[in-house]
């Protein structure tokens, strides 16, 4: 516990959450790279085992990671 400034009532130290800034730029940068990945091979030139296979439900995916991005953000102090 610490003092306050006045030095009376002590208030609770706060500890932030290491992981959540980590967490939130690699969720952030796997979903954008996931969707980057989807359009430039979209065209049928690679395919990609199972990843082609889910069509457009790769943008779901990439998106659901960008969301638990924003997820994170709300953890971060």
């Amino acid at each position: 516990m610490r003092k306050n400034k006045r030095g009376n009532a002590p208030e609770p130290a706060r500890i932030g959450n290491r992981w959540a800034g980590p967490a939130m730029m690699t969720s952030g940068i796997i979903g954008l790279l996931w969707i980057v990945v989807f359009y430039t091979t979209s065209n049928g030139a690679v395919h990609i085992p199972y990843y082609s296979d889910l069509g457009n439900w790769n943008l779901v995916i990439g998106m659901g990671f960008i969301v638990a991005a924003f997820g994170f953000a709300t953890k971060w102090e």
